[in-house]
């Protein structure tokens, strides 16, 4: 009988340690996330060169996520869906943008959609910082201007702008 109780709460132990780790292994998950503009494929696919306009666009897909800077002839529809794990950097798993281009009357001229492939990955962090110019060391920096402080031409004391 008593073998029959120690494996009760060994049971009853390891049943405890089970339910206090899942919630921990839960959090370790992917972290999913849709920003932009809600993909309805029938209402984009809709959307003709020659047929629609402003209004019919504007009726159907709703207002653009941004227009062009300088005119208002570009309307894009942006969508990114993504995935980010613990304390990293989202990753974008799927992406859509519809560019939607009209003429100066604002009958659609041209529509195009792109997916993933125009995602680049850039890092404008790097270790160093490319500098015209020659090359100095550490104590070039740090010595070059002793003598430079009051000399003529310089603009310290006694140079063309002291006393």
């Amino acid at each position: 009988m008593t073998n029959h109780s120690e494996k009760g709460r060994s049971f009853a132990g390891l049943a405890i340690i089970l339910a206090a780790t899942l919630p921990m292994l839960a959090g370790c998950g992917s972290i999913r996330a849709h920003k932009g503009y809600i993909v309805d494929p029938v209402l984009v696919s809709s959307v003709q060169p020659g047929v629609d306009n402003r209004v019919s666009v504007e009726r159907t897909l709703g207002r653009p996520s941004f227009t062009s800077q300088f005119d208002q002839k570009d309307w894009y529809y942006l969508s990114r869906n993504t995935r980010q794990l613990a304390f990293g950097e989202p990753i974008p798993v799927e992406q859509m943008v519809l560019h939607i281009r009209f003429d100066d009357a604002g009958n659609v001229v041209q529509v195009n959609q792109t997916g993933l492939e125009q995602v680049a990955r850039i890092n404008p962090d790097g270790d160093k910082t490319p500098t015209l110019g020659r090359d100095r060391t550490f104590f070039e920096d740090l010595f070059g201007n002793i003598g430079a402080v009051g000399a003529p031409g310089a603009g310290g004391a006694g140079g063309p702008s002291g006393p």
